[in-house]
């Protein structure tokens, strides 16, 4: 597994495994395969677990399987779905779910604890969602007054070895967040061949996560690239079903000239599009939605056979899937 330096945090592998797949989130898994595909993980050199509260059972299950002793070299990142909660209140809600993290993987510390809500402008009307927006989404004077504050101070509490955020808000309140001082020493942003988040972009504009991407890289801080095969969209068969309506449904429509391209390759849609966004400039390390050691073997070997030829890469962007 080839490693990069993640921004501040330090050297990690190219992959990361994601809890989504561990909480079954992409789909029911038996418990045994979850653990196999996480030791499986650990053994093909990824050294990165990328936990959450909001993914099912995930932080309990690394809590269960390493009995609060994670294998050395192995860090581990967390986050708060914080929203936008009455002023005065964010330190406490930031911590509470720190400590519910902690406790549930029985560590005392995470290497990045990422703010998981969008970012917007006070008084931003979402596109979509709006009448939820203080649930998903933190206003940017919150984010400025009180959220940056209270990750400063459990840094330099020792609970927490950096911060980060995940850049699928408003790209205009992203941006400005990662221009900001303190700024965040780690981005999670969108990294696919169709520079799509699918179901869970809620804004109208442009998503542009490329500028987002080039912005933190210029910043010299650590990029996650997410979403590579954007929600199965970019997999050879959706593994859920889907209202024909649904943004990732759609996605998967728009894909059908790739993965004909893939089918004349002979290449895996899947494994090509990992191939495709670790090869994405200022994408650092790419985190996987995998929940099964077979989903897991093709990511690692996407990883080990490396970028795709330009050749490839011209043939996928003249399809013009991006937006």
């Amino acid at each position: 597994m080839n490693t990069v330096q993640l921004g501040p945090v330090g050297r990690v592998s190219r992959l990361v495994l994601g809890g989504g797949g561990i909480g079954q989130v992409w789909g029911a898994v038996d418990r045994a395969e979850v653990e196999a595909t996480v030791r499986s993980a650990l053994d093909g050199g990824i050294d990165v677990l990328d936990t959450a509260p909001m993914y099912g059972n995930c932080e309990r299950l690394i809590g269960e399987m390493f009995a609060g002793a994670l294998p050395a070299g192995v860090r581990i990142t967390s986050k708060c779905q914080l929203g936008s909660p009455p002023p005065g209140e964010v330190g406490g809600r930031l911590q509470a779910s720190l400590e519910a993290s902690l406790s549930a993987m029985r560590l005392g510390f995470v290497d990045v604890f990422f703010l998981h809500s969008s970012i917007a402008a006070d008084g931003y009307a979402y596109a979509h969602g709006d009448g939820r927006r203080d649930e998903f989404s933190t206003r940017w004077s919150l984010y400025v007054d009180e959220v940056v504050p209270a990750l400063e101070r459990l840094k330099t509490q020792g609970r927490i070895g950096h911060w980060g955020i995940t850049g699928i808000g408003v790209p205009q309140a992203v941006l400005a967040a990662i221009g900001h001082d303190p700024s965040p020493a780690v981005v999670q942003a969108i990294a696919n061949l169709m520079d799509s988040a699918g179901g869970i972009r809620r804004f109208a504009e442009p998503a542009r996560p490329r500028e987002i991407i080039a912005a933190a890289q210029a910043r010299g801080l650590g990029v996650l690239g997410i979403r590579a095969v954007q929600a199965g969209a970019l997999t050879s068969a959706l593994d859920r079903p889907l209202s024909p309506n649904h943004p990732d449904a759609r996605d998967y429509e728009r894909a059908a000239g790739y993965r004909a391209l893939c089918a004349a390759w002979g290449e895996d849609p899947a494994r090509a599009a990992h191939r495709y966004a670790l090869g994405m400039e200022g994408v650092d390390a790419l985190i996987l939605g995998v929940k099964t050691r077979d989903e897991l073997a093709d990511a690692l070997a996407a990883e080990a056979a490396g970028p795709l030829e330009p050749a490839q890469l011209s043939a996928i962007e003249a399809l013009g899937l991006r937006g």
